[in-house]
């Protein structure tokens, strides 16, 4: 089996009296698309920078291609790409002169893809860097970070700055890169239906805890919100084991699971004498019921 690109074994990270993240235990295969959820203040971005070695644990270690995240090679650090929240440059020179500037720092650069890139979405090569829009500055950010192919690319929230029209056509370079399955990415992003069309797998970050790691279709198996009919009224006491969310009004019962299962279906419609429907949630709509009520 091949080795992760990404190791995380009982990560800690401690500001202060504040402790961000507790015991996170995470890999990610090669050629892995790696979806990461969680709520504002959740740890992402700190578990990112541990990862790359932006960051110092507290405890715990993490390994990059096999090398200590704290410590890596200069030849390890030309396989990454990186596009943070907020991307920074050097705001006298002009795009095309930090494009020049990056290429020197890698023998892999792909000249020809950057100029692409630079074309479909309308890079303003003659502008300053200082002078760009939010979204212009995060476009330069993500060719920056796609211009040498990295092997493994770590996305923080790369899009949340992008209009509609230009997170699709990141989202479709994305998916072209992803064709010849060599790509390994990690995709922090609040913008699930993004997730929903690149990822294989969903890590969900809560408490400084992952609460869920696994294929994001395991996930929509899993999670399935429940809607009952009862022939006379629920009573106050009525509750689903499982239950993330259980709203009742009168013979009616909404409620979400993190476990569904069809024989507990089988016996709620006995126990209750009720009709159950059972409807499918998206990626969304799940993170959500996680968030709001119990963990999975």
């Amino acid at each position: 089996m091949n080795e992760p690109v990404l190791r995380v074994a009982q990560l800690q990270k401690i500001f202060g009296n504040k402790e961000v993240l507790r015991g996170i235990d995470l890999a990610v295969e090669p050629g892995t698309v790696l979806g990461l959820l969680g709520a504002n203040g959740s740890g992402k971005t700190t578990l990112i920078k541990c990862a790359l070695g932006l960051l110092r644990p507290t405890s715990g270690n993490i390994m990059v291609f096999g090398e200590d995240s704290w410590n890596l090679s200069a030849a390890a650090k030309a396989r990454l790409g990186y596009v943070p929240q907020e991307v920074t440059s050097y705001p006298w020179m002009r795009v095309r002169q930090v494009l020049a500037y990056t290429a020197a720092f890698y023998e892999r650069w792909n000249h020809a893809f950057v100029q692409t890139l630079c074309e479909r979405w309308h890079v303003p090569l003659e502008d300053r860097i200082g002078s760009l829009s939010t979204g212009q500055l995060q476009t330069v950010g993500i060719v920056l970070a796609l211009g040498h192919q990295p092997e493994f690319l770590v996305l923080d929230e790369p899009v949340a700055s992008l209009d509609p029209s230009a997170r699709r056509q990141f989202l479709r370079t994305l998916l072209e890169l992803l064709q010849d399955r060599q790509q390994t990415i990690l995709f922090s992003t609040h913008i699930t239906s993004d997730l929903e069309r690149v990822a294989q797998r969903v890590a969900i970050l809560g408490d400084g805890k992952i609460r869920f790691l696994g294929e994001l279709d395991e996930l929509k198996e899993r999670v399935k919100r429940l809607r009952f009919t009862a022939r006379h009224d629920l009573p106050t006491s009525f509750a689903v084991p499982g239950a993330l969310r259980c709203e009742v009004a009168g013979s009616h019962a909404t409620v979400s699971v993190a476990n569904f299962d069809e024989r507990l279906v089988a016996e709620m419609r006995q126990t209750w004498d009720a009709d159950i429907a059972v409807n499918d949630l998206n990626l969304e709509e799940i993170f959500v019921e996680m968030h709001d009520g119990a963990h999975v």
